[in-house]
């Protein structure tokens, strides 16, 4: 019985099904966090390079940066996706070749939100003050350096709450993973769902995924703390750390933003 009642009537019973389960709920889990560690890795490097390239005097590698940039956020993750997936093999050699589930997920996921972080990269680039540029020139600082050195330990601290929600999104969005024969936790709700109904297989999936989007939440803001402290804009961790469990961006007491 699904709906609300069969919810409350069929508890027990279905908690012992999650149980019986849990190896392959566990083995999803894994894949899922796997795909959600290694493609936020993949996304951000794209994100510093692809948002660095924009900002540079080169018109060429800008141009390029912008080029990739348009073309990931202007077409569909699932399209990307099946692309890496059946097409991708289907190329004449040398450019087929058939790559293993995981990569095609992570690969999709980095490149898709990664193309997402570049802008933010490049936004919070520009949002650093223009006296700080000149602070480059007058310590005689080549432009590189001044960037590595100066510019990006702020910009740093001021796009990590939109990249902590990014890889909130990258989160849920590896959920289509499962669409290209990778067996990831979302795939598992699904087999338990013929089992459980609708209503506990989902319940459990929207708790599931919560609970790693919350450790994502910390984990991020434990980097923006200390990224504001080291620019001395706000308290150390060790006196703010109420502040991992708020919501990215979020105002403390302190002042500081969590």
């Amino acid at each position: 019985m699904d709906g609300v009642i069969g919810f409350f009537q069929d508890l027990g019973p279905n908690l012992q099904i999650l149980f019986d389960r849990s190896p392959q709920i566990l083995q999803g889990l894994q894949i899922t966090v796997l795909a959600t560690i290694l493609g936020g890795l993949l996304a951000l490097l794209i994100s510093f390079v692809f948002g660095i390239a924009q900002v540079v005097k080169f018109s060429a590698v800008r141009v390029v940066a912008r080029i990739f940039v348009e073309f990931f956020r202007g077409t569909s993750l699932v399209v990307q996706l099946f692309w890496l997936a059946f097409v991708l093999p289907q190329l004449p050699y040398p450019f087929g070749f058939q790559l293993e589930p995981l990569l095609i997920g992570v690969l999709a996921l980095g490149l898709n939100y990664g193309a997402y972080g570049a802008e933010v990269v490049r936004g919070s680039i520009g949002s650093v003050p223009k006296g700080q540029y000149e602070a480059i020139s007058a310590l005689s600082l080549s432009p590189a350096r001044g960037m590595f050195r100066i510019v990006i330990p702020q910009a740093w601290a001021l796009m990590l709450p939109s990249l902590s929600n990014l890889w909130i999104q990258l989160l849920k969005g590896s959920a289509i993973v499962g669409t290209v024969s990778l067996y990831d936790l979302f795939f598992q709700v699904e087999q338990v769902r013929d089992r459980t109904g609708t209503w506990f297989a989902y319940l459990f999936a929207l708790l599931a995924y919560y609970l790693i989007a919350w450790v994502i939440v910390i984990i991020m803001n434990g980097l923006e703390i200390r990224a504001k402290h080291r620019i001395g804009r706000g308290p150390a961790l060790s006196h703010s750390w109420r502040s991992l469990f708020q919501a990215p961006g979020a105002t403390t007491k302190e002042g500081a933003v969590a």
